[in-house]
């Protein structure tokens, strides 16, 4: 071996060990906690200046100070945060979009509040703790690793740990002191942080920013190893940085010599971008990132407020309008993470790229810089940039289509660390460029004003979109995902219209910054301030117009004229508050007398109140429910259905529960109403249609959920799929709705072969779905609800909507209220009136009496009667028994995979 090849290598395993060691802090943490730590960065930082305290400024032994540092200060943090950050959240109930936003608040308040303790100048004189000796830090990687396996594989803790993990809540009922093994994980988690700071300070730049940027770049030996494996994780980061010092010594001639030198500087960042992009998501939970603030109707006299103090700097400033130039122009950004993150649901941690590109681009444009494009003026320049832009954000909208919750967090955030280290940080493409504004708007004054229109025009822009067909899926789609699907929304579709959407508001707003400040800096787009703004928009409502606004301007005047730090810090204190009691908004806009409504309005909370009192008394619609089984219901479109199902079941006594009393409206577009009268008086049968199940196959590994299944659905019928848990019911009803894709066989609908189309699809084919776990969009209105089934579903008739919501109940004050609240009853009729709204012809039920009393199972009954009378096909997978005895025609028992009659 050369020595050339030997110290490259000494060299690649020093870096190596500290990215192991991150990646054993991250695993144990999360192994401990459920919680992915975003702030593993920034707690490694504060312990680096802490020791610099300690043995520079203060003049402690450095033993003492790194003893003092590892083993009081560092665990100190993690406990600190597990008491009054984390285990508040876990105990009411382990969700990854609170812990994620509750971990970018302690990130950013750590980082501001280092900038406010020490500046945000880069140290160059943090104390080196080990020997500059390679193998002294591997050693202490691997003894590190060993014992940790050791512990978590073959002591009572390890055991108590994994169970922790697995279910806390169950743990805890089985005597394990969930809260003590969590403190436990979160202290190693930051001991392991802290001397990750250690170890690199000396080697790097020491500075509010970078130390914890570089952490979270190392985060992808984390990924890699899936979460779990020590091992893997400690060979992936010394295999990673081996090959990243080996690739300095090679030296290719021409263009391809900038990019390795790139990718040799940063290869750390590229296999987080391949692990984040390409391998299965890390906690993929079906979880999104949900406004922190109730949507609400802005009075119009907080408008008239806002747009006051936004046009004061141009009466109070004088001619310098230097920081306020940057307000409106950083509005735009946030708007950007309202479309994706507060409409869309999406997290969103890489905006800070796009911005950075849009920026970047005006300048490349203007000057005449951008390849195969000839120089422009600046506001052309802008729009075409914004053009080049927004189709990039697919770059995050793509790995959304399969990815959620933490997952997603990863994916978009390599996104952006990939941008700023391949794009903002090399000479290449910043070298150089300057960027001034249009002729005619040099001065603070007149540029001001063009940002202010610029803003309005973004804020009505996005106004709209929260409005209309598209408003009310992308809000559904916010809510509950497969529920989306279910009701025929596109979901990938939707999703990748919100981030380019996000990813060319986010242009617009950087192009105006940067010509605002007449640079590209690109300090100003880095991640970390991605993370600052996205949490910034989060706890001041990411589903709120005024939010943005009050963001931007917190942002840029809190900081203008510090010393820097300030900002970060109250965002992240207002952030972790937001994590720990994510009713506070709520209880603030009840305090205001406003709640959210129809359309994101407001009303008074007494008048909510009285609407729900109402029915509650019998008043409202509980009591017209009642006459529904007196009187011959309608069909939508107003003819009376004929009593084709026979004397309907006499319910108990009392107001008949509204839970189903209704029946299917009409059905596919080209179809007929059921029991509408046909020429000359006579009534026909609806077209029949057959969905089909064909020897369908599904494994899981080892396990064989369905083993040749075979399934006729009629029209005109109740079919119901009865079983013990585990017998494959619900893995064949989700084949059949195609959330799941069977190995083998074919699901037919009417002979054509439908396996591959996705749920969405199948429901604008006619087959209608409802779910175990409700899957209602909490956000909208009872209206809302049952709308988007009408304008997403197979007959797409908003007629529809009034005559279901009077069949089931759900008119007059009911209507208009947000689905959140509602009792299980109510639930289950907006999620059997969306379904019905689409007009299939195949209803697909999954429990539906889950939850039900005996009354409303047996009005549940009646409905299923009355549906497959008027020629639907309906499944009912269903535990109750004496529900399928009174229902169905046909019923099938499963048993390990199979139909055995």
């Amino acid at each position: 071996m050369s020595s050339l090849t030997y110290d490259l290598t000494l060299a690649g395993l020093a870096v190596g060990s500290a990215a192991a060691l991150t990646g054993i802090g991250l695993i144990v943490t999360y192994r401990a906690t459920g919680v992915l730590n975003l702030a593993q960065g920034a707690i490694a930082m504060v312990c680096a200046y802490v020791l610099r305290e300690f043995a520079v400024e203060w003049g402690w032994p450095l033993p003492l100070a790194a003893a003092v540092t590892l083993l009081v200060v560092a665990p100190g943090i993690g406990l600190v945060l597990d008491r009054l950050v984390f285990r508040p959240i876990a105990v009411v109930e382990m969700d990854p979009a609170r812990a994620l936003v509750a971990s970018i608040g302690v990130f950013v308040l750590l980082v501001g509040g280092a900038a406010l303790l020490w500046g945000n100048g880069a140290r160059s004189d943090a104390p080196e703790l080990l020997p500059d000796d390679p193998w002294v830090q591997l050693g202490a990687v691997l003894l590190l690793a060993v014992l940790v396996t050791a512990v978590t594989r073959w002591t009572r803790f390890g055991r108590e740990l994994r169970a922790v993990v697995d279910n806390r809540a169950l743990a805890a009922l089985g005597g394990i002191d969930a809260d003590r093994v969590s403190a436990v994980g979160w202290a190693f988690g930051s001991f392991t942080a802290g001397l990750t700071g250690v170890l690199l300070a000396p080697y790097v730049r020491l500075d509010p920013y970078g130390l914890p940027l570089l952490v979270v770049e190392v985060i992808a030996v984390a990924v890699v190893a899936r979460m779990r494996s020590l091992s893997v994780a400690v060979a992936a980061a010394l295999a990673i940085g081996v090959a990243q010092a080996q690739l300095t010594r090679l030296h290719p001639s021409g263009w391809g010599e900038q990019l390795l030198q790139a990718v040799g500087a940063n290869l750390f960042v590229v296999a987080l971008l391949i692990a984040a992009l390409m391998l299965p998501g890390v906690g993929a939970q079906s979880t999104v990132a949900r406004a922190a603030a109730p949507a609400v109707r802005v009075p119009g006299v907080v408008w008239l407020v806002a747009g006051i103090l936004f046009l004061l700097p141009l009466g109070f400033a004088g001619t310098d309008l230097h920081a306020s130039i940057q307000v409106p122009a950083l509005a735009v950004i946030l708007l950007s993470l309202v479309v994706v993150t507060g409409r869309g649901g999406q997290i969103s941690l890489g905006q800070a790229a796009y911005a950075g590109l849009g920026a970047l681009f005006t300048a490349l444009l203007a000057a005449g810089r951008f390849p195969g494009l000839p120089a422009m003026p600046e506001l052309l320049a802008l729009v075409v940039a914004v053009l080049l832009v927004a189709p990039l954000g697919l770059l995050t909208g793509w790995p959304a289509i399969g990815r959620h919750g933490l997952a997603l967090a990863l994916a978009t955030l390599a996104v952006g660390v990939g941008v700023s280290r391949f794009v903002f940080a090399q000479p290449y493409a910043t070298a150089g460029l300057s960027l001034s504004r249009p002729t005619g708007l040099t001065s603070d004054r007149a540029y001001y004003v063009v940002e202010l229109a610029v803003l309005a025009c973004a804020l009505l822009a996005v106004s709209a979109l929260r409005r209309g067909r598209t408003g009310r899926a992308l809000a559904a789609l916010r809510d509950h995902e497969p529920g989306a699907s279910a009701a025929g929304v596109p979901v990938a579709s939707l999703k990748l219209l919100a981030f380019v959407l996000g990813a060319a508001l986010a242009a617009l707003g950087g192009g105006l910054l940067g010509m605002g400040v007449r640079a590209f800096d690109p300090e100003a787009y880095d991640p970390v301030r991605g993370l600052l703004w996205f949490a910034a928009v989060v706890v001041l409502g990411a589903d709120n117009l005024v939010g943005p606004l009050v963001a931007a301007a917190l942002l840029v005047g809190l900081d203008a004229g510090t010393r820097g730090g300030v900002a970060a810090a109250v965002i992240g204190i207002l952030a972790v508050l937001i994590g720990r009691f994510p009713d506070a908004p709520s209880w603030t806009f009840r305090r205001l007398g406003l709640t959210a409504s129809r359309h994101g309005q407001a009303r008074p909370t007494q008048q909510r109140a009285g609407a729900a009192s109402t029915d509650q008394t019998g008043r409202g619609a509980a009591a017209r429910t009642a006459g529904l089984s007196e009187a011959r219901p309608t069909m939508p479109g107003g003819e009376a259905r004929p009593p084709s199902a026979g004397p309907a079941p006499t319910p108990g006594p009392g107001p008949v529960p509204r839970t189903g009393e209704a029946e299917g409206p009409a059905r596919g577009s080209g179809d007929r109403q059921p029991g509408r009268p046909a020429r000359g008086g006579a009534t026909r049968p609806p077209p029949a249609h057959t969905l089909v199940a064909r020897g369908v196959r599904l494994r899981y590994r080892d396990f064989t959920a369905l083993d040749g299944v075979d399934l006729v659905l009629p029209s005109g019928q109740v079919t119901a799929l009865i079983g013990a848990n585990g017998a494959g019911k619900t893995t064949l009803f989700n084949c059949l709705c195609g959330t799941l894709r069977p190995d083998r066989g074919r699901v037919e609908l009417d002979g054509v072969d439908i396996t591959r189309l996705a749920a969405h699809a199948r429901t604008r084919l006619g087959i209608a779905r409802t779910f175990q776990q409700l899957a209602v969009f909490a956000s909208l209105t009872v209206e809302e609800n049952v709308r988007i089934g009408a304008e997403q579903g197979h007959r797409r008739d908003l007629s529809a909507v009034g005559p279901v919501l009077r069949l089931l109940g759900l008119d007059g004050p009911m209507r208009d209220l947000p689905a959140a609240g509602l009792s299980t009853g109510a639930l289950r009729r907006v999620e059997l009136g969306r379904a019905l709204a689409g007009g299939p012809h195949t209803l697909l039920l999954d429990e539906p009496a889950a939850g039900l009393d005996a009354v409303e199972a047996e009005a549940l009954a009646r409905i299923l009667c009355a549906l497959a009378a008027d020629g639907m096909a309906v499944l009912v997978v269903e535990h109750d028994l004496d529900l399928v005895a009174r229902i169905a025609q046909t019923v099938h028992v499963m048993e390990a995979g199979r139909i055995v009659r």
